[in-house]
């Protein structure tokens, strides 16, 4: 009894019916896919966003856009009454007289 016991788990640890009971790994080289029709494909794709993307850019930018009138400039924004230290002229300024 123990000899046909000893056998069988001997005869299922070297991969007797190993087949049946685990499944097959898969390798990526194994698959079924077309790599030169995937780049085919991809190639394809990308030039059809590219030229999709083009002329929706070229759409938009050509169209017009509204232009406003120009603001009304507020006085009390800009004014000094005050000098500056270093005279009337910028402090960066080329002095030009």
């Amino acid at each position: 009894m123990s000899a046909a016991r000893s056998a069988f788990l001997r005869n299922a640890l070297q991969g007797g019916s190993r087949t049946s009971l685990l499944p097959q790994r898969r390798f990526s080289s194994s698959a079924h896919h077309d790599d030169a029709y995937e780049a085919k494909k991809w190639e394809r794709i990308t030039y059809l966003g590219i030229a999709s993307c083009t002329i929706l850019a070229s759409y938009i930018l050509s169209k017009g856009h509204p232009h406003y009138d120009e603001p009304t400039p507020f006085v009390y924004l800009h004014v000094r009454n005050k000098e500056f230290p270093w005279g009337p002229d910028g402090l960066f300024e080329v002095k030009r007289h």
